[in-house]
């Protein structure tokens, strides 16, 4: 796997800011005094007189952000989760949502894999947050391609926005022909019979793995990748809990209230199904790097296997 391209999804956020300033004219971005890690410098670099750095004040910046949109330009705030989620949820909630404004929010350094600045800055909370604020659409895709679309359609459809993306690298797993990403719906990587694994984010490539270690046990595991948590494809969750009747959810973020909850939620009403969520089991994260954090907490390829075969 040494030859796989890995590509940190904030990094696809940037040069897909800067892709697409060429082509809409009224979009801006909006920083918090990180935009050296944020990488929205990508598109200050391409146009500066578009990129406004706000200081480190998350909440004024949403402030901005919401009067920009109300003149027709279409503001990208820009921030770590755990503040533009976090600190920043009443502003979002209040200035953004409320009006049903035309922003979008540009989240990184999201989930355990922030790694060594710890606990404080993995937010693992930020989908529950985001889902709960009605209007919101919630996109967490899980490679530099589906970043790079993420962007795109969050640009061309109206309303707010919130985008999920990480800091580190990450293997890119939908460099393909046939590659369509449409917001609200799914994508089956692998059809199965026995066992559906529905992920999000990073942990989708993860999730192909463990299928692949499902395989040498002779159970068939249907792998989907849902990049849109809301509004959830709920059509595709309930054909694969019906075709499979065994459900893991996948993702990098708490198993309160993020993917896991949102799969619950369509099923307990249209397809009772029993599920089990694979996360941040109500804990917070420490400080390590990256990569030792996921096998840790079972969410590399080895660690979701066990888990499914635990629960089979």
């Amino acid at each position: 796997m040494a030859d796989v391209k890995k590509i940190a999804t904030r990094e696809s956020y940037g040069n897909a800011l800067a892709d697409c300033g060429k082509d809409f004219p009224n979009l801006v971005v909006l920083d918090a005094d990180l935009a050296g890690a944020t990488k929205t410098s990508i598109f200050k670099k391409a146009f500066p007189d578009r990129h406004i750095d706000c200081g480190i004040a998350e909440c004024n910046m949403t402030g901005i952000a919401a009067g920009l949109a109300t003149c027709g330009k279409v503001p990208f705030i820009s921030s770590f989760a755990m503040f533009a989620a976090g600190r920043n949820f009443e502003q979002v909630r209040n200035s953004i949502g409320y009006p049903h404004l035309n922003v979008k929010i540009g989240a990184t350094h999201a989930g355990i894999t922030v790694g060594e600045d710890g606990a404080t800055h993995q937010c693992n909370e930020d989908i529950a947050l985001m889902r709960t604020i009605p209007g919101m659409t919630v996109i967490v895709p899980s490679d530099d391609v589906e970043a790079k679309a993420a962007v795109r359609a969050a640009i061309e459809m109206e309303g707010p926005v919130y985008l999920r993306f990480g800091r580190a690298a990450v293997p890119v797993i939908n460099d393909k022909p046939d590659y369509k990403f449409e917001i609200g719906k799914g994508v089956v990587l692998k059809e199965g019979k026995d066992v559906s694994i529905i992920a999000t984010g990073i942990c989708v490539e993860g999730a192909m793995g463990a299928a692949e270690m499902l395989a040498a046990d002779g159970i068939s595991a249907e792998v989907i990748n849902i990049h849109t948590i809301k509004p959830l494809d709920e059509e595709l969750v309930t054909a694969t809990a019906k075709k499979t009747g065994k459900v893991f959810t996948v993702e990098e973020h708490s198993v309160i209230g993020g993917l896991g909850s949102a799969v619950c939620d369509v099923l307990s009403e249209k397809a009772p199904t029993r599920v089990v969520k694979i996360g941040m089991n109500d804990k917070f994260g420490e400080s390590g790097s990256a990569g030792a954090l996921v096998e840790k907490y079972g969410l590399d390829a080895k660690g979701i296997y066990v888990k499914i075969k635990e629960n089979l």
